[in-house]
């Protein structure tokens, strides 16, 4: 099945249908042994303005914690993009210097170190948005080889580098840069990419689909390529985590010839991509992230309980949903990104709640062990 890409698309999606257009874009760690006392967190917001929503979230420390996404986003001339920050005590929305024109949607953004960020989506003026924080604010950054049409869907950093994956036309496009020089990068095959994670200023993985089958590029000694995928008709990967060498997953889903979309997950060893085996169901997955030893976690909707907040955690051999708890009242909570915080025990996970009207309101998940996740 191919799946067209517009020029131009909103991030969210409500109950399958897409807004404004057919696309969505997403947003990203893994765990030891799981906790003593796992537990759902009672969910917070990060107040953003009437209909809001977080497209990606990354942690740095217990203290820190970063997450991007938009506001207004029934209105594509009124919404806005927004970059805000957990302190160990509270949300607070930071702003961005240096653009009179405004960021519209963001979709990904990725912490090197606490004092080096980057967030990227789309800007007002038509441009594709590219944002640096150092940990109090942050600066829109031009991209010279940048221009109107191309867009920006993930984002993923280094202590030096920063690697940006999108489109041009209709090819995959990757954006290297150290702050002041960069490289654009169009890959031969048609197709878009999503998703990126690096290990280190030379390597690391991207994924995205060509409009009928999964998309795996690869980083290695700098140069991206495409790198063998599973044949999987109709299937495309909207996020990986890199976990090591021989550890990866890739997260998205497959369409299905009569409609619909079944999930899908593929797994890296170090030789190859496999398919790993998921339970039944109407789940849609965006996010996935790593705890560096071995586990990871999945975050999503499933369409058939859209009340409860949802995850998948992978062990490398088998697959758990985990569920939030249950409310009387009718809505779906979508969970767009997930990130692990390493030496809390948690992972948090960011995206929206639609009620009953189609309000949306963004929403903060917290799981883990239940006395270190206090927020």
């Amino acid at each position: 099945m191919t799946r067209r890409l517009p020029r131009r698309a909103l991030v969210l999606c409500a109950g399958g249908l897409l807004l404004l257009s057919s696309q969505t874009f997403p947003a990203h760690a893994d765990p030891v042994s799981p906790p003593a006392a796992e537990a759902w967190q009672a969910p917070v917001s990060a107040g953003l303005s009437s209909d809001g929503s977080l497209s990606d979230v990354a942690g740095v420390s217990a203290t820190s914690v970063w997450a991007v996404g938009q506001q207004s986003v029934w209105d594509v001339w009124q919404s806005r993009g927004a970059i805000t920050h957990w302190d160990g005590t509270s949300w607070k929305e930071v702003g961005i210097r240096n653009d009179p024109t405004g960021a519209g949607p963001l979709r990904s953004v990725a912490a090197a170190s606490a004092t080096e960020l980057w967030a990227v989506g789309e800007g007002h003026d038509g441009l594709p948005y590219l944002a640096r924080g150092d940990g109090s604010s942050f600066d829109r950054v031009v991209v010279d080889k940048l221009h109107s049409g191309d867009w920006l869907g993930g984002v993923a950093a280094v202590p030096g580098r920063v690697v940006a994956v999108g489109r041009r036309d209709k090819l995959p496009m990757v954006v290297t840069g150290t702050g002041s020089k960069w490289k654009l990068t169009q890959l031969p095959d048609e197709g878009a990419l999503y998703g990126v994670a690096l290990s280190g200023k030379s390597d690391g993985w991207a994924v995205g689909d060509t409009g009928g089958k999964p998309l795996i590029m690869r980083q290695s000694g700098g140069r991206w390529k495409t790198h063998k995928a599973p044949e999987i008709p109709g299937g495309y990967l909207r996020d990986v985590h890199l976990d090591g060498p021989k550890r990866a997953l890739a997260v998205g889903g497959v369409y299905r010839e009569k409609g619909g979309i079944v999930p899908l997950a593929l797994s890296w060893n170090g030789k190859k991509w496999s398919r790993v085996s998921l339970p039944d169901g109407d789940v849609r997955l965006y996010g996935v992230t790593g705890d560096r030893k071995g586990h990871f976690w999945i975050s999503g909707v499933d369409l058939e309980r859209p009340g409860e907040a949802f995850l998948l955690r992978y062990d490398g051999r088998t697959v758990k949903a985990l569920r939030g708890p249950e409310t009387a009242a009718p809505r779906t909570v979508r969970l767009q990104s997930v990130a692990y915080l390493p030496g809390t025990d948690t992972v948090w996970t960011v995206g929206h709640v639609v009620d009953a009207s189609g309000k949306y309101t963004d929403v903060i998940e917290r799981f883990g062990n239940s006395e270190r996740a206090k927020p």
